[in-house]
């Protein structure tokens, strides 16, 4: 788990003007993140449209990561889905060679309760090949995993080691720092509690705006994890605005018109989404470009 403190990102799947994987600007992305000081590189997540990835797709994606990281980041793949016996067969047989975690979703639009979420993470660990990450996002995926659950599966699944929590509920993070058992991590899946989680005992975040912005929101989870939290609040507060801007028209629209302002890729997205409005794109870019914390 030494490789997963810090900062994670949820790599963007960059597209061309005609909606196909843009091989280039993915490289650029990659190489800004691990120039800029992140931790470890998350692949096929929501914020890279896996859902609206082809097969095919999704393992140009998988390559050309692996090849422009060589070796030089720890790397998490999503897999994750609301049918698990397709995701067993999918952790069966996938070549994850490369990957040190799985980071996984709660089922999402079947809304099961408590003990199918329960039975469905315990199936995948019996299978996965790598340790598995848990994914609670339930703006997302219409249903809670509650503490409680958590901690069955934390220490009933050895192969289950932490969880990315996006529910964006301080004291439901609170409760599960204070009741999952040792070697057990919470790692914050929002950027706006991902310094709150630590401060709290958490480990460190999968980030959205960590990819545009790498060099500070590292910074700022390294003051957090150092305690140097008066710092690292600073940070925090100037970067907040960042934050709220690129969730402001849905993800990853907003971190896509970051990296459209910086020159490393186009803005564009798959449908259902759209790109960010040119008025949500002028305000991103000027707080890019005024961001002036000294680092």
């Amino acid at each position: 788990m030494e490789q997963l403190y810090g900062t994670g990102v949820a790599l963007v799947t960059p597209f061309q003007k005609d909606g196909s994987v843009d091989v280039e600007a993915l490289r650029r992305v990659v190489r800004y993140s691990i120039d800029g000081g992140i931790d470890y590189l998350v692949v096929l997540g929501t914020t890279g449209e896996s859902v609206t990835l082809n097969q095919e797709e999704k393992k140009l994606v998988i390559r050309t990561v692996i090849d422009e990281n060589k070796g030089s980041l720890p790397l998490v793949i999503g897999i994750g889905g609301n049918n698990t016996s397709l995701l067993v067969e999918e952790l069966r047989n996938a070549d994850l060679g490369a990957f040190d975690a799985v980071l996984s979703v709660s089922p999402y639009y079947n809304k099961p309760t408590q003990e199918g979420i329960y039975q469905h993470y315990k199936l995948l660990a019996s299978v996965s090949p790598k340790p598995i990450i848990l994914y609670n996002v339930p703006g997302r995926t219409g249903s809670n995993i509650l503490p409680s659950t958590v901690v069955r599966l934390a220490q009933d699944c050895p192969n289950i080691i932490a969880i990315k929590e996006a529910c964006g509920n301080m004291e439901q993070i609170r409760q599960l720092l204070k009741e999952v058992p040792a070697g057990f991590y919470v790692i914050s899946g929002d950027d706006s509690t991902a310094l709150p989680t630590v401060v709290e005992g958490g480990i460190g975040v999968i980030s959205v705006l960590a990819q545009g912005m790498p060099v500070e929101m590292s910074k700022m989870m390294q003051l957090g994890l150092n305690g140097n939290h008066e710092d690292a609040f600073q940070l925090h507060h100037a970067l907040s605005p960042g934050m709220n801007l690129i969730f402001e028209e849905g993800n990853p629209a907003g971190i896509k018109a970051i990296f459209e302002s910086l020159g490393i890729s186009t803005a564009v997205v798959r449908l259902p989404l759209i790109e960010a409005t040119p008025a949500l794109k002028a305000r991103i870019a000027d707080f890019v470009r005024s961001f002036a914390v000294s680092i």
